[in-house]
């Protein structure tokens, strides 16, 4: 299915996205940064702090780093209260989200994973690939819709495309 190679290179794919975000980001002021756009969450914010949300939650289970903030995807747009709480958060998560892709190997990967969903409100047991996947794919498509939002926004965006990736 999928290797600790994998997980190291969409590791280093989500940090360098995550800061081309944080780079987009900073041209717009906070009430762009807050106004509806028509996301899944709304606001480019909001949509931020969900993904924020998701990636500590992912994390906490497959590293055992601290939960998020919030304890619902429902509250997941108020992981962090405005911007500059937001860029630390996310460059902290970021890190973490690095140094654990880098120790991931094919072994950790071929077990199972047993959480508690707060979506399905239940128990759940999955692969552990499967679940990685998901944590990456995940990423992709919330970035691709904050993409979307920045240039509607006027904002001029980084390469999304892995193959342009530096070191790759």
């Amino acid at each position: 299915m999928i290797d600790g190679t994998y997980v190291k290179m969409m590791s280093r794919y989500c940090v360098w996205q995550n800061a081309a975000h944080l780079s987009a980001m900073a041209a717009l002021s906070d009430d762009a940064l807050e106004a509806e756009r028509g996301g899944f969450f709304g606001s480019l914010f909001k949509t931020a702090n969900h993904l924020l949300w998701a990636d500590r939650i992912w994390l906490s289970r497959f590293a055992g780093t601290p939960k998020p903030v919030q304890p619902s995807i429902t509250l997941s747009i108020e992981e962090t209260v405005d911007r500059a709480a937001f860029e630390v958060a996310r460059r902290e998560v970021d890190a973490a989200i690095l140094a654990w892709g880098e120790q991931v190997t094919d072994a950790d990967l071929v077990c199972d994973l047993t959480w508690f969903s707060g979506a399905l409100g239940r128990e759940v047991t999955k692969p552990t690939a499967l679940c990685v996947m998901h944590f990456f794919n995940h990423q992709t498509h919330h970035r691709g819709q904050m993409h979307a939002m920045l240039t509607a926004a006027g904002v001029k965006t980084e390469d999304t495309d892995l193959f342009v990736m530096p070191g790759v």
